[in-house]
């Protein structure tokens, strides 16, 4: 959203990104870095091999509170929120009554609150979702005042550690409470990378000075929106509103793996949540006409979002959703839909760009290895 005048919004930290030479783009509402002098290939490419510090202050952070904030939270998505032990974080789905994704998100549970993050596109109808579907014993609160920073690369937990000591034990999707410089920060050992690293709320206050510190560490370098897409992609990670949005189902999506073991047909806790009827449905009866998939193309040429697919005999079977070239793969990756029975692994479909049809083939996702800390 912009502001009441319609001018962009600015993050704690627009000050900062002008100073490294960011080049600023609107995205979200919001002037934001798409890269910096060292250019997207690089940036990506440090990322993967050193640390990269990444500004998410344009995401939604929210906060619930009471007693039975959990339970009002999981009425709301197709995953376990009531058994999420203190100091963990899961990936949850809004959904709609016809089981399509409203948008993403990460839950988190501090013992004293649930903490929320949504994606930046999708922030206020997913607080105006929350308002109008929580019990009245829930109280929200938005965190205005709050930066996010990603801090992501296989180095990045040794840069961590400098600062707080205490997260060289955390593992993937673990969450705390933890003093950064002295400033209580909300760290989560996560991201959308697909690396090891680490998600910081800081207080926007102290936002640009916890990143100037982290900044002049050598192993880290400031990566802008560019490099964090290619990044995702090739990490087979999801964009909400590109490979995700409110047409489509989670089974789709090939994100079956979101909805916890209790919310399924067999579970205690079974449906409840917007849409049970059409997801569980899906599940049970193996019913859905298209898949998400990831795919590589021959050459160098990418193929961008929009391409139609088509197979041999020239019918449409689908279309790509992301595509860049990836440059951990070195080859153009995609991620999109086509019809299920063109969703096998090394299945040959074809891209339509500029008029000509472009070999492409389906491919296992992640498209280059997670490396997430697991202990």
């Amino acid at each position: 959203m912009t502001d009441a005048q319609g001018a962009l919004k600015k993050t704690p930290l627009f000050a900062l990104h002008n100073e490294l030479g960011a080049r600023m783009v609107p995205f979200a509402g919001f002037e934001m870095p798409v890269q910096y002098p060292l250019g997207v290939k690089k940036e990506h490419i440090h990322t993967r091999e050193k640390a990269g510090l990444f500004d998410v202050s344009h995401m939604g952070q929210v906060k619930l509170f009471g007693a039975n904030a959990a339970k009002a939270l999981e009425d709301l998505v197709p995953v376990d929120i009531i058994d999420l032990p203190v100091g963990k974080q899961r990936y949850a789905l809004f959904t709609n009554e016809q089981g399509g994704v409203m948008d993403d998100l990460m839950v988190t549970n501090y013992g004293d609150y649930i903490y929320v993050v949504v994606n930046a596109a999708c922030k206020e109808q997913d607080i105006a979702h929350l308002r109008a579907n929580l019990s009245a014993d829930v109280e929200l609160e938005v965190m205005d005042d709050a930066a996010l920073v990603a801090l992501q690369g296989p180095e990045a937990a040794a840069v961590m550690a400098r600062f707080a000591p205490e997260t060289t034990d955390m593992v993937f999707m673990d969450a705390r409470a933890v003093k950064v410089d002295g400033v209580e920060c909300l760290v989560s050992r996560s991201g959308y990378t697909g690396e090891d690293g680490f998600e910081i709320s800081i207080p926007s206050a102290d936002a640009e000075r916890i990143c100037r510190l982290l900044l002049n560490e050598p192993e880290v370098e400031a990566i802008g929106l560019g490099a964090r897409d290619s990044l995702r992609l090739e990490a087979g990670l999801c964009l909400y509103g590109h490979d995700i949005d409110t047409t489509t189902t989670p089974l789709e999506a090939s994100l079956i793996w979101a909805i916890s073991k209790v919310r399924r047909a067999d579970g205690e806790r079974a449906g409840g949540f917007p849409g049970a009827d059409v997801i569980l449905g899906q599940i049970a009866n193996k019913d859905w006409t298209r898949k998400r998939v990831g795919l590589v193309a021959e050459g160098r040429a990418p193929i961008r979002e929009g391409a139609e697919l088509f197979d041999a005999d020239d019918n449409k079977i689908g279309v790509v959703t992301s595509g860049t070239f990836g440059p951990t793969a070195e080859k153009p990756v995609a991620m999109g839909y086509v019809a299920t029975e063109f969703s096998a692994l090394e299945t040959q479909v074809f891209a339509s760009v500029r008029g000509k049809k472009l070999p492409m083939t389906v491919v296992k996702m992640p498209l280059v290895e997670q490396r997430y800390y697991r202990g």
